[in-house]
C-alpha cells in the first residue's frame, strides 16, 4: 500500500511540475492586465472598416491603405478574427505601398455568427473561399495578392486553385496541404493535451472579461515554439480589444472550423493547379501544424519557394517579421516583374 501512495505521490509532483512548465500563466498576468486597463486599449483596427455579403452572410473586413503597387487580403486561422494579423507584420507591407485588407472569417469578430449551423447547413473551407470572393466583388478588386496564415492558409490554397484568374501571388504561412494526412501526425497529442488542461484551468469559469483575456493568453502561450515567444502584454490587448469594442470569440465556432477543415480533406491532388508563384513560409518548432507538413506539401506546387525559420511557432513574433515581410516583398516584386514581361 506504501508504494501505491508512493506512485501517487510521484504523479501529482509530476503533474504540478507539467502544468507549472507548460500551461500556468506568468506571474505577471494580473500586474499586465491591470497596465492595459490603466492605459486604456489601443486601437488595433486603423483603417476603414466595411462589409460584404455572400448571400445571407456578412463578412466583416477592413482596408488600410491606398493600393499603389497592389492590394494584399489576408485570411486568418482556425476562429482568429481579423487582429490574428498583428500590426508589426501587416503596416510594412502598407509602408512598402502595398493596400492591405484583413477580414473577420465567417463566424468570428465582426462578420456573421453561424447560429443556425447543423445538418445540412455545415459550411466548409470552400464556402469560406466564396467569402473571400465577395470581399474582392465589393471592392471591385480584379487581381490582389494572397496570404493565407494557418487554416486561412488552406483557405488561400482552395482560392489559388478554384480563382486562380483571381491572384497574383500566394503566400501559406505555418498550414499545410491536408491536415489530416495519415503520413503525418495531424493535431499533436502535446498540444490537445495542454489545450484541455488550459480550458480546465482557465476555460471553466469565463463570466469576467478579466477571465476571458487571461483564457485566450493561455490558449495564444501554447503557440509558442522553442524560439521568439509570444509578447504577454500584446496578446492580452488583443484579446481585451476582441471583448470589448467588438464580438469577441464563438466558442462553437472551434467545432465549426474544425468541422470546415475535417470535411475539405485534401488538396494534394490539385496543388498543382496553382499557377501563380507561391511563398511557403513555416516555424520549425510549430506546436499546432508541425513542420513535417511544410517540405511534405510545398514541391507539389509548381511555382514555389519556401522559407523555413529555426525555432518558430505558430505565431507572428516581432523578432522573425522583418524576415517574413522581406520574403513577401521578395514574392511580390517577382510577380510584377513577371506581369510585365508577359
Amino acid at each position: 500500500m506504501i508504494y501505491f501512495f508512493l506512485i501517487l505521490i510521484l504523479l501529482a509532483i509530476g503533474l504540478y511540475w507539467y502544468i507549472h512548465n507548460n500551461v500556468l500563466l506568468p506571474a505577471e498576468t494580473n500586474s499586465l492586465i491591470a497596465e492595459i486597463q490603466a492605459e486604456g486599449i489601443p486601437e488595433l483596427i486603423p483603417g476603414k472598416v466595411d462589409f460584404a455579403l455572400n448571400g445571407e452572410v456578412k463578412i466583416c473586413f477592413e482596408v488600410n491603405g491606398e493600393a499603389k503597387k497592389g492590394t494584399i487580403i489576408m485570411i486568418n486561422g482556425h476562429g482568429q478574427t481579423m487582429l490574428g494579423y498583428p500590426h508589426h507584420f501587416f503596416m510594412p507591407l502598407v509602408e512598402a505601398g502595398y493596400q492591405v485588407i484583413r477580414m473577420d472569417n465567417r463566424g468570428v469578430g465582426d462578420s456573421s455568427w453561424m447560429l443556425e449551423w447543423g445538418k445540412p447547413d455545415k459550411y466548409t473551407l470552400e464556402d469560406m473561399a466564396t467569402d473571400v470572393i465577395a470581399v474582392l466583388d465589393h471592392l471591385g478588386k480584379d487581381q490582389v495578392h494572397l496570404i493565407g496564415f494557418s487554416m486561412g492558409g488552406m483557405i488561400a490554397q482552395r482560392l489559388a486553385i478554384s480563382y486562380s484568374e483571381r491572384f497574383l501571388s500566394l503566400t501559406c504561412m505555418m498550414t499545410t496541404g491536408y491536415y489530416y494526412d495519415p503520413e503525418l501526425t495531424g493535431l499533436p497529442k502535446r498540444f490537445y493535451w495542454n489545450f484541455v488542461l488550459v480550458t480546465l484551468l482557465y476555460g471553466l469559469d469565463l463570466s469576467t472579461l478579466e477571465k476571458k483575456v487571461k483564457l485566450s493568453l493561455a490558449i495564444g502561450r501554447l503557440l509558442e515554439g522553442s524560439g521568439a515567444k509570444v509578447n504577454n502584454k500584446e496578446v492580452l490587448q488583443l484579446a481585451f480589444y476582441d471583448y470589448a469594442k467588438r464580438n469577441g470569440y464563438q466558442k462553437a465556432t472551434r467545432d465549426q472550423h474544425g468541422y470546415a477543415i475535417t470535411k475539405s480533406g485534401s488538396r494534394y491532388e490539385e496543388l498543382g493547379q496553382i499557377k501563380c508563384p507561391t511563398l511557403v513560409i513555416h516555424g520549425t518548432d510549430d506546436p499546432l501544424v508541425l513542420f513535417e507538413n511544410a517540405p511534405k506539401y510545398a514541391p507539389m506546387i509548381p511555382n514555389v519557394k519556401t522559407y523555413f525559420i529555426e525555432g518558430m511557432g505558430h505565431h507572428f513574433p516581432r523578432e522573425h517579421t522583418p524576415e517574413m515581410v522581406e520574403q513577401i516583398l521578395q514574392l511580390l516584386n517577382k510577380t510584377k516583374k513577371e506581369n510585365i514581361l508577359s
